[in-house]
C-alpha cells in the first residue's frame, strides 16, 4: 500500500512529499520501527512522539504521520488529529478487520473480566473459534499472550484483529476501559454488543468527576451505531444493567437495541430467589428466551450480575437457554476472582481483584453472608491513582470485617506508608476498633500475619491484586503473587 491510497481513509490531509512512497507496516513506537513503515508522530500525556521522529526515520521509517511538518527528509501526512489517524489509518491498512467477526465490548467498573471469560466459554462450546481481549490475557486462536493494559492502542487492537482474523475468529470479546474510550482506542471499530456491567467510583485521578467518567463510560453505546437492518447478523444491542442508574442514561445515548438484565428492577434478563454459599451461587432465571434454574459454582450476588450479562448477550447471538446453561455451570473459577487457595487448612482463603469501594463491599458482603466465623481482609490501595477512594476503601473494609491488615497494593512512585495513612481515616470513621486493624506495608507480611491468625471456620479475603503476579515499587516490577504467598503461608502454618 503507498501512502495516498492510505491516506484516502481520511478526507482532510496535505501529503508533504512523494505520495506513492510505499508503506509495508505501522507502528508509533520508534523503538519498534523498522525499514518501510509508517511512524505515527503521537502526542501523548507525558510525551511526544513527534521528539522520536527523528529515531524512526534513522531505523528506515519510509513515512511520518504529523500535526505539525517537520524538518526530516521523508514524505509526511499532516493530520489534524494524529490519534484519531491512528484509528482511520490502522484500520484501513489491516483491512477493517473488526467488521470480519462479531466483537462484544464490555465496560463497567467491576466484572469486565470474568464477563469475558463468561461469554467466550459460552461461545466457544457452541463450536464458535473465539478471541479474548482484556486486563489478564489477550488469545488469538490458541495462543495466549499476556497484556500490558486492559484495551490496547488502536494500532495494536488494528493488529491483533487482523489475527485473528487470519485463525478464522468468530467472536472477540473484549473488555473496554474509560481510558480506551476518552482516548480514542477503540474508535472505528466495529461492535457487535456492547455491555455495562456497572458504575462506581474508580480512576478520579484521570476523569475527576463520576460525571466524566460515566460519559467516557457511555462512549461506547453512542458509538453502537445509528442504523437499524433487516438483516438480524447485522443487528446491533446494547446489554444494560437495570439495577444501575446508569442505565438510564446510556440507554438513551444508543441506537441499538437495548436488552436489560438485572435482579431488582424489571427487566429482559433477571435473577429471582438468589441462594449464595461458600460452594457456589443458585438463582432462577427469567428471560425474553424462557426460565430455568442456574446452579453456578462462582459465588457471590455481584457473580450473577456477570452472569446475567452474558446470558444476555448469547442469547442475542441465538444460543439457546439450556446450552448457555450448560456452559454456565461448568465454570469452576476466573482467574484471580473469588478464588479459592486450598491448602488442607481449616479455614477458607479467597484471593480477589476487587481493588475499588464498591468491588470490596461485592466481595465482602458476599463472605459475610457465608462465612461462619471471623471474617480477615488483607486489602491496600494503589500508588499515584484515585487517591479519593482510599478512605472510602477504608470504611467498606471496616463495615464486614473483623480485622484488618492494611498493606501495599502497587504502590508505584509513591511511598507506600503514606498510601496507608490515607486509608485510615475511613475506617476511623467507621468506628472500627484500632486493635483490629494493623498498618503493614509488607504485603507478604501481611498476609502471613493474617493467614496466621485464622481459625476453623474463618474467611481471609486477600483483596487488590487478584491475577496479578507482580508488585509495582518505584517502577521496577517484582515477582508477587498474593496466590503463591498465600500458600506458602498456609503450608508455613501448618508445620
Amino acid at each position: 500500500m503507498n501512502l495516498k491510497e492510505l491516506a484516502s481513509a481520511l478526507l482532510i490531509t496535505h501529503i508533504h512529499g512523494e505520495p506513492d512512497t510505499k508503506i509495508t507496516g505501522i507502528e508509533a513506537d520508534s523503538r519498534k520501527v523498522k525499514p518501510g513503515d509508517l511512524f505515527l508522530c503521537i502526542p501523548g500525556l507525558t510525551v511526544d512522539g513527534h521528539d522520536f521522529a527523528p529515531k524512526a526515520v534513522d531505523l528506515g521509517a519510509s513515512a511520518l504521520v504529523v500535526e505539525r511538518v517537520l524538518d526530516l527528509p521523508v514524505p509526511q501526512l499532516l493530520v489534524k488529529d494524529a490519534r484519531y489517524a491512528m484509528a482511520a489509518l490502522s484500520a484501513h491498512f489491516y483491512g477493517y478487520p473488526s467488521k470480519q467477526m462479531k466483537i462484544i465490548g464490555i465496560t463497567g467498573t467491576n466484572g469486565k473480566t470474568t464477563s469475558t471469560y463468561l461469554i467466550e466459554k459460552i461461545l466457544r462450546d457452541q463450536g464458535f473459534t473465539t478471541g479474548l481481549m482484556g486486563t489478564i490475557q489477550m488469545k488469538i486462536g490458541d495462543t495466549y499472550t499476556e497484556m500490558e493494559r486492559t484495551t490496547q492502542e488502536a494500532l495494536d487492537l488494528q493488529r491483533s484483529f487482523r489475527k485473528m482474523n487470519e485463525v478464522g475468529t468468530d467472536y472477540c470479546i473484549m473488555e473496554v476501559s474509560s481510558h480506551a474510550l476518552e482516548l480514542g482506542r477503540v474508535k472505528g471499530i466495529h461492535f457487535r454488543s456492547g455491555i455495562f456491567t456497572n458504575l462506581s467510583q474508580d480512576h478520579l485521578d484521570y476523569h475527576k468527576t463520576m460525571d466524566a467518567y460515566q460519559a467516557a463510560k457511555g462512549l461506547l453505546f453512542s458509538r453502537l451505531g445509528n442504523g437499524f437492518s433487516q438483516n438480524p447478523q447485522e443487528r446491533q444491542y446494547a446489554i444494560l444493567n437495570a439495577d444501575d442508574p446508569a442505565t438510564d442514561v446510556f440507554g438513551k445515548m444508543t441506537a441499538a437495541q437495548v436488552i436489560t438484565y438485572g435482579i431488582d428492577n424489571e427487566c429482559d434478563v433477571r435473577a429471582k430467589d438468589i441462594r449464595i454459599t461458600a460452594q457456589g451461587t443458585e438463582f432462577n432465571l427469567v428471560s425474553f428466551a424462557g426460565e430455568a434454574q442456574f446452579r453456578m459454582k462462582l459465588v457471590g450476588k455481584f457473580n450473577v450480575y456477570n452472569t446475567l450479562g452474558a446470558i444476555a448477550s448469547t442469547l442475542a447471538e441465538g444460543v439457546a437457554l439450556e446450552q448457555i446453561r450448560n456452559s454456565l455451570e461448568s465454570v469452576a473459577v476466573v482467574d484471580g476472582r473469588m478464588e479459592v487457595v486450598n491448602e488442607g487448612q481449616d479455614f477458607l482463603v479467597l484471593v480477589d481483584y476487587a481493588h475499588t469501594p464498591d468491588g470490596l463491599e461485592n466481595a465482602l458482603s458476599t463472605i459475610r453472608d457465608f462465612a461462619e466465623g471471623k471474617v480477615y481482609t488483607v486489602f491496600g490501595c494503589g500508588g499515584d491513582r484515585d487517591r479519593k477512594k482510599r478512605p472510602l476503601m477504608g470504611k467498606v473494609t471496616a463495615k464486614y470485617s473483623d480485622y484488618l491488615f492494611v498493606t501495599s497494593d502497587n504502590p508505584r512512585t509513591e511511598q507506600p506508608d503514606a498510601i496507608l495513612q490515607d486509608i485510615v481515616p475511613g475506617i476511623e470513621e467507621a468506628g472500627f476498633p484500632h486493635e483490629r486493624f494493623e498498618l503493614i506495608a509488607d504485603r507478604k507480611l501481611a498476609i502471613q500475619k493474617a493467614i496466621e491468625e485464622a481459625g476453623p471456620g474463618d474467611v481471609v479475603l486477600i483483596a487488590g491484586k487478584g491475577h496479578e503476579t507482580y508488585q509495582d515499587i518505584m517502577g521496577v516490577k517484582h515477582d508477587f503473587d498474593d496466590r503463591l504467598v498465600a500458600k506458602t503461608a498456609i503450608r508455613g502454618r501448618k508445620r
